[in-house]
């Protein structure tokens, strides 16, 4: 066919390509910009350097919590240059994918490494809008695809990830293409059209684990066509095109792992090995089943072990809603977060969508776009890894093509609908322009816009660690050098490689997992800057458990990039100073020099004696002294201001205060609580 009609219009093949291109450089000139504007976020750094380090070494222990296929695209162009790679160094896998991550990235140049493998990307983004509007044409003419593409393209949450070295929007490209791909085998079934089915399915499960959320998406797809056109023999068909497509899949990751089951050349073995991780696992039922599959070898090992650490860190991680920290996800984050994020002009379009539709002439597509939003979110509410609206990425790409189809059939019922399409998409590219670059701190209007996201989100939904250039450039404006700077994703991003020379405040990452000095007296004075992570308390935990709590109370200098919060003066900082206290009498304990080490816990109970973890350390540190007695009493102390100040927070610190407490009350002896 020549061309698409609207209305009597031909729109010829070439005006459709020249209107799709010029939106699609549009958006690769926006994600360039984002690209070149931002700092690298938290996990780029072992994403990249994983992807080298398979390409280079065939070695996939270094980060096994993703699968290959975007970190392998993201370092392709790196394989031509002269690059030094740090060596593995045996340390567990996730501590070493971030600390090598670090010293790969900015010891060959920083941006050198990291503006190239963005760009590639980027590319999944651009790929990830054709096909949207290819999606949307096919499904509902061009004044749908366009339209739809128009929308992503001002897009903020596609624009703030789209040109990170991270999965998500690579992972909605991958969710959409074997949706698509299936649509249309199902409308012309062929070979050709199942095979490339099958490898969309492959490449979506081997992009990130939430691929998996697509074998109950097809399913239910196929259950419910066949029902809808009474034919079982249809379900037959679907069902046998559904195995096929799964073995096609199958043996597209298998390949992604270059068809080896060990996630390591020449017998090394991954750190912690899969049967010791396994058997750490908080669900011993998913244990349970992951041990099987490994018996059985049906996926490759790295592959297993990265399910079982998405499980792990969906129990681990707390989530930031409603202004609270919580210790586990909330059901309702996610329908939230889709109504906070999405910009109003698409939630418009959505609303309309029962208006718009007569939904037995659009049967077939309504199932492929509806069915797979509706069962990624109710798998994503059922869930307790509440960490960034970056996730629904694949919902907001089967939306706009629903948004598109709206808007043809709204446009065709009544040309004066062109007037408020118009307006909608002018709003979305304002919307878009006002927040750029920042963002990935997105909130639509009737939440208050980006400044006020922080009310209701946290976490990858403001601060993913990428404001360090627009910092740079705030203290660099104001020749400020004496600042303090408590900074979300230290340790694994340095600020010094951005050349911001500010004093270290406390993390949890500097304090207990990367274990970088830090020296951090009661008081502080000069300017002090404060990630939002590290504001809300994801990581200490809100009100008296965050040592940057008080900050809430103070009305901030700046708020950089919505991220990072400034403030100047002389601020009590006792909590903070005496985590560092803690944790630096943990160490000289260790060490052997207990002595110092109990002076070092008692200077921190006297800073800060309403805070359990410093006097279950005092403790800890008297025990190793042999003061039973006096531990006894610190750690009694410790549990009752962790039984009383969020014991939701501190569950699994009391659990194990009450045996430190039962065990020295019979006289036995147990060892460290932390």
């Amino acid at each position: 066919m020549a061309g698409l009609t609207w209305r009597g219009m031909q729109v010829s093949r070439g005006v459709r390509g020249l209107c799709v291109g010029a939106l699609l450089c549009v958006l690769a000139l926006e994600l360039v910009h984002v690209a070149r504007a931002t700092s690298a976020s938290w996990d780029e750094a072992h994403h990249l350097f994983d992807g080298y380090t398979i390409w280079k070494f065939d070695d996939y222990r270094l980060n096994p919590e993703v699968p290959p296929f975007i970190k392998l695209t993201a370092a392709l162009p790196l394989l031509h240059m002269q690059l030094k790679a740090p060596p593995n160094l045996g340390r567990p896998n996730q501590t070493e994918a971030f600390l090598d991550g670090k010293e790969f990235v900015w010891g060959n140049g920083g941006d050198r490494v990291l503006f190239p493998a963005r760009m590639m990307c980027a590319g999944l983004a651009l790929a990830l809008g054709l096909l949207i509007y290819l999606a949307a044409e096919e499904m509902f003419g061009f004044v749908a695809g366009i339209f739809a593409l128009a929308l992503l393209v001002f897009d903020p949450n596609v624009l703030g990830n789209g040109a990170m070295v991270t999965t998500d929007v690579g992972a909605a490209f991958c969710f959409l293409a074997a949706m698509y791909s299936f649509y249309r085998y199902c409308r012309k079934p062929g070979g050709v059209r199942l095979g490339v089915a099958g490898v969309a399915l492959g490449l979506a499960l081997s992009a990130k684990y939430t691929g998996i959320f697509l074998v109950p998406m097809l399913v239910l797809v196929v259950a419910i066509e066949s029902l809808l056109a009474s034919d079982w023999r249809l379900l037959r068909r679907r069902v046998g095109a559904l195995v096929v497509m799964g073995l096609v899949a199958w043996v597209v990751v298998w390949g992604f792992y270059g068809f080896r089951y060990k996630a390591a050349p020449a017998g090394k073995d991954i750190n912690p090995p899969l049967e010791t991780y396994l058997k750490q696992m908080h669900d011993q039922r998913d244990a349970r089943l992951l041990r099987a599959m490994a018996k059985v070898r049906v996926l490759p090992e790295g592959y297993l072990w990265g399910l079982e650490n998405t499980k792990e860190t969906e129990w681990d991680d707390p989530s930031y809603f409603w202004g609270k920290v919580w210790r586990h996800g909330n059901w309702e984050y996610f329908p939230v977060a889709l109504l906070i994020k999405s910009t109003l002009p698409l939630l418009i379009l959505l609303v309309l969508v029962p208006l718009a539709w007569r939904w037995r002439l659009r049967a077939r597509e309504m199932v492929f776009l509806l069915v797979p939003v509706g069962v990624y979110l109710a798998i994503s509410m059922s869930s307790d890894m509440d960490i960034g609206a970056r996730h629904l990425l694949p919902v907001w790409a089967f939306l706009y093509v629903l948004a598109g189809g709206t808007a043809a059939v709204l446009l065709d019922r009544d040309v004066r609908w062109g007037y408020v399409l118009a307006g909608l998409l002018v709003w979305q590219v304002v919307t878009s322009v006002r927040v750029s670059p920042a963002y990935m701190a997105y909130g639509n209007e009737a939440w208050g816009g980006p400044a006020k996201v922080d009310r209701y989100l946290g976490d990858a939904n403001t601060d993913w660690g990428q404001q360090l250039k627009a910092v740079k450039a705030y203290l660099d404006e104001r020749k400020i050098t004496n600042c303090w700077f408590a900074y979300f994703p230290d340790g694994s991003i340095d600020p010094e490689d951005y050349g911001i020379h500010c004093k270290r405040l406390p993390t949890t990452d500097l304090l207990y997992w990367m274990d970088v000095p830090v020296t951090t007296p009661p008081v502080i004075s000069g300017t002090v800057l404060i990630s939002a992570g590290d504001l809300e308390g994801i990581e200490f935990g809100d009100g008296r458990l965050n040592p940057y709590d008080q900050f809430w109370r103070v009305k901030p200098t700046a708020v950089i990039q919505h991220g990072v919060y400034v403030f100047d003066g002389t601020f009590a900082v006792s909590l903070a100073a005496a985590l560092v206290e803690a944790r630096d009498a943990s160490k000289l304990a260790d060490a052997g020099q207990v002595e110092a080490g109990v002076v070092k816990a008692e200077d921190a109970v006297r800073l800060a004696p309403w805070s359990g973890q410093v006097q279950a350390t005092l403790g800890d540190v008297l025990l190793k002294e042999g003061k039973k007695a006096e531990a006894l009493q610190a750690y009694e102390t410790a549990l009752g201001i962790e039984e009383t100040v969020r014991p939701d927070l501190q569950e699994e610190e009391a659990a194990g205060l009450r045996e430190r407490v039962e065990g020295l009350r019979k006289g036995g002896f147990l060892g460290s609580s932390f």
